[in-house]
């Protein structure tokens, strides 16, 4: 039987999609690589023979060249460097340490790592931080962009974001060019508009930082938040 007479739920792609990454077996996640098998073998079937011959480690799998890969039937050059270079790519992530990542738990620390994005800024920008529930940050994008008074952003927008990055919280901010430190009322609304309507999704506006060249506000340190 091919891969394509198979339920749906058993067919590697569609096991992903469906499962996640971890359901799936070594030959599976192979044979997603390698896309075919032959006339009379599956791909999981040719990658559950590949990975037989070599103990089921895939420590010496990786050992194997383009040409060693090649002599299994249904292997070709192409299919052998994409399964060569999927390893090397499992191999190079080990040997690298993980960042860390900035922790913005207040609104100085807020200030100290974007402030560089507003410099010489001649018209307001709105930019929303995305954090994870150690408040580090995982993710940061531009949300608006206007005049010299007000910033529409769209809400909808900002909360897909943060569900895409799987973000627990999130912080505004965005520069006065005109140099008033103070909040404006739009200012105000904006934030509680976009708190009143994350915590639908269980997710939490932590702050809104206002910038100017002399220095910010913070919505949550002046109780507006």
């Amino acid at each position: 039987m091919t891969i394509k007479t198979w339920s749906e739920a058993d067919r590697p792609r569609e096991k992903l999609l469906g499962q996640g990454r971890r359901a799936l077996t070594d030959a599976e996640l192979m044979a997603i690589l390698i896309g075919s098998g032959t006339r009379n073998e599956s791909a999981v079937d040719l990658c559950r023979r590949i990975l037989n011959d070599n103990t089921h480690d895939l420590n010496v799998l990786s050992r194997l060249s383009v040409t060693e890969l090649c002599r299994y039937r249904g292997i070709g050059q192409a299919k052998a460097i994409a399964i060569v270079a999927a390893l090397e790519l499992g191999r190079r992530r080990k040997e690298q340490k993980e960042a860390v990542l900035p922790l913005l738990n207040n609104s100085k620390k807020v200030y100290n790592h974007i402030r560089h994005l507003f410099d010489d800024l001649t018209h307001e920008e709105c930019w929303a931080l995305f954090l994870n529930r150690q408040c580090r940050l995982i993710g940061k994008h531009q949300v608006g962009s206007g005049g010299n008074d007000f910033t529409p952003v769209d809400i909808k927008q900002i909360l897909r974001m943060a569900i895409e990055c799987r973000a627990t919280s999130i912080t505004l901010v965005h520069n006065h060019p005109s140099g008033s430190i103070r909040a404006s009322m739009p200012d105000i609304q904006v934030t509680h508009k976009l708190r009143d309507a994350a915590i639908l999704l269980d997710l939490i506006v932590n702050d809104h930082l206002i910038l100017t060249n002399r220095g910010y506000s913070s919505l949550r340190d002046e109780g507006l938040l």
